[in-house]
């Protein structure tokens, strides 16, 4: 479903990804990890045509969308939904615009269709009644759920998440992690969850993709990613410090 080929971003002198290469299928609940700053964002965003590459090729169903014209890769996006690291909610908003506002954009449903697909979507990610309130009003695992209740209104065929759980205390870390395995058998999706949650990792991924100096350096299960002896991958998914990386 979706294929990257030797993906090559630079930043001013900073030369981000150095020619990514990974192949995700269809249904496949895929996560990747790897230290702050080191791409995985970066990545994303090109994944949904977000972000132009500087050389390689990104592939959503066999079709390269890069260099597509904004027209068509407006098309392509309508396959994806995606929840932003910091949710993305608009502050003057209540839920139900929030939710919505794509469909409003449109313009090419009726106000009682749109009010019923937001209610839809708000029951499946467990916000029902919420509609009426702003994101001031709503604690911070609430807004992570307002913006995936957004990400899937189109019922999209993968669903991207940012950082889903960062900034969350450990329980309700854990429920957005249910929500995102919810999320897939219920809507049959594909999807793909970049993180530097250890615990994410083990809950939500049938794959784990290691990105480190700009490349995949690991693509495994993860019971294997946990039981690697590579140094890079036993040091991140242990939490291990290289002494000689810190700066005081």
């Amino acid at each position: 479903m979706i294929e990257v080929i030797q993906l090559h971003k630079h930043f001013g002198q900073q030369h981000v990804l150095r020619g990514v290469d990974l192949r995700i299928e269809e249904g496949e609940s895929v996560v990747i990890i790897g230290g702050s700053g080191c791409g995985k964002s970066v990545l994303l965003r090109h994944i949904i045509g977000l972000v132009s590459s500087d050389s390689g090729d990104v592939k959503i169903n066999g079709q390269s969308i890069v260099g597509l014209p904004e027209r068509e890769l407006i098309k392509v996006r309508r396959k994806f939904g995606m929840l932003f690291q910091g949710a993305a909610l608009f502050d003057s908003l209540t839920v139900e615009e929030n939710v919505g506002f794509l469909l409003e954009r449109e313009q090419t449903m009726s106000p009682s269709a749109i009010r019923e697909i937001v209610a839809e979507a708000l029951e499946l990610v467990d916000l029902s009644g919420t509609q009426a309130k702003k994101p001031a009003e709503l604690s911070g695992g609430m807004k992570k759920r307002v913006g995936l209740a957004r990400a899937i209104v189109y019922k999209p065929e993968i669903i991207l998440y940012d950082e889903p759980t960062t900034g969350l205390d450990p329980v309700v870390a854990d429920s957005i992690d249910q929500l995102v395995v919810k999320m897939r058998d219920q809507l049959n999706c594909t999807s793909i969850v970049v993180t530097h949650d250890t615990r994410s990792m083990r809950r939500v991924g049938n794959r784990v993709m290691m990105l480190h100096n700009g490349v995949i350096h690991a693509n495994d299960v993860p019971e294997e990613i946990f039981k690697s002896t590579d140094p890079v991958v036993h040091k991140f998914v242990n939490g291990i410090a290289d002494p000689k990386d810190l700066e005081f």
